[in-house]
């Protein structure tokens, strides 16, 4: 299996998460939401498969890049 690292795009505070480590997820599935500029984006899983590890939490603080889920399509 194919091991897919989902990074934060921006910097930012994370608002929402939206799964947990063993959930399936499809392509497209909000994974969480992220607060920056006082704006909140919607972080979209890249391809469906399950989620392996879930390194954030609300309320954290994140840099661009950081990882945030990993999973396996």
């Amino acid at each position: 299996m194919a091991q897919e690292i989902v990074e934060a795009p921006l910097a930012g505070k994370i608002m929402r998460v939206h799964v947990k480590a063993g959930d399936k997820v499809n392509e497209g599935d909000v994974v969480c939401t992220i607060e920056s500029l006082k704006m909140e984006n919607a972080i979209l899983a890249p391809v469906s498969g399950t989620i392996k590890e879930v390194r954030i939490a609300p309320g954290q603080a994140i840099k661009a890049g950081e990882v945030m889920v990993t999973m396996e399509s």
